[in-house]
């Protein structure tokens, strides 16, 4: 009878664990652009059931969660889209740090107060999870500390970590980078998705802009393993995203509509847990009021590349 029982409970663990690590597209969209926050619109025309929310900061007065450091975290317009999405059977992760701002993690004192700014956004938002996107220096120990906190009191919280690449031979950075796995895997923060920025860097060995985005991958797999030597490949596989930049990046590459197209095909043969980009607001060709289409520079507000609007979601939705 004790055998069957500990058969039912590893079975019970695995399946928890296959629903845990289901694959999501779940692109960012910053939120702070409003006429263009449409979540339940893009799910039912465009396939897209899970959006990482772009970002949640510390504003002037300190520890207290606003969208990109201006805007109230339940403003009720936002809240309402929230809501809908998810009652349309969408999924939510509200994304922390980012490029610039006043990071929530620097702004909050302490362990306390970080998990309470955590809590908040989890509950206005409706948040499965958090995503912690890291480009700047941040105290580990309070943040892997507020983040075991939330997943004590709720284990269903995912916790994912964006991070900066080096390169597609090399991976992620040390200090933003592995650095970030150790110190959660130290104060046991049960880590869902490692998510390369595979963004802004230059491509090695004569390699495509998408053949570059694909090897960042396959760098952080490698990374990865040496921070859980436990795990198998396929397990590793199954934790890892991989997050483009759509069009023109910052330092002008360009990856493609036929790069995305390559990414996802990749994605889907090796099984990996995540897909993103940043991000859907940028989905669409530049106007002469929105920026530039020459290809030179990024625009916050398009890809820089001749397109279709939403050409490359409909492609990302090819993630299964």
């Amino acid at each position: 009878m004790n055998k069957i029982i500990s058969c039912l409970i590893v079975a019970a663990l695995v399946v928890a664990i296959e629903c845990k690590r289901e694959a999501k597209f779940a692109p960012y969209i910053f939120v702070p652009r409003t006429s263009e926050f449409k979540l339940t619109q893009m799910k039912q025309e465009l396939g897209v059931n899970a959006f990482s929310l772009a970002f949640a900061l510390g504003g002037s007065g300190g520890c207290t969660p606003l969208w990109d450091g201006e805007i109230a975290i339940d403003e009720p317009s936002i809240v309402k889209e929230l809501n809908a999405f998810r009652a349309a059977g969408g999924e939510l992760l509200v994304s922390t740090g980012g490029q610039a701002g006043n990071y929530l993690e620097n702004a909050c004192r302490s362990t306390a107060e970080l998990a309470n700014a955590y809590k908040k956004v989890l509950q206005v938002t409706g948040a499965k999870g958090l995503d912690i996107d890291l480009e700047a220096v941040v105290p580990f120990d309070t943040v892997m500390s507020a983040l075991a906190q939330i997943q004590k009191e709720n284990p269903a919280i995912t916790v994912s970590f964006t991070l900066e690449v080096q390169g597609d031979d090399y991976g992620l950075t040390d200090a933003l980078g592995v650095d970030v796995l150790k110190a959660a895997v130290k104060h046991g923060v049960n880590v869902d998705i490692v998510n390369p920025m595979a963004m802004d860097f230059g491509a090695s060995g004569g390699r495509t802009w998408g053949q570059a985005v694909i090897q960042t991958g396959e760098s952080v797999v490698k990374q990865m393993k040496k921070v859980w030597p436990k795990k198998s490949e396929q397990e590793l596989y199954g934790m890892l995203g991989v997050t483009p930049m759509l069009g023109v990046n910052d330092n002008g590459v360009i990856f493609t509509l036929e790069h995305a197209k390559q990414l996802v095909q990749w994605a889907n043969e090796k099984k990996i847990g995540h897909l993103g980009f940043w991000d859907i607001n940028r989905d669409k060709q530049c106007s002469a009021e929105s920026g530039s289409n020459s290809g030179s520079r990024a625009s916050p507000a398009c890809s820089g590349i001749q397109q279709q609007p939403f050409a490359f979601t409909k492609i990302f939705t090819g993630f299964k």
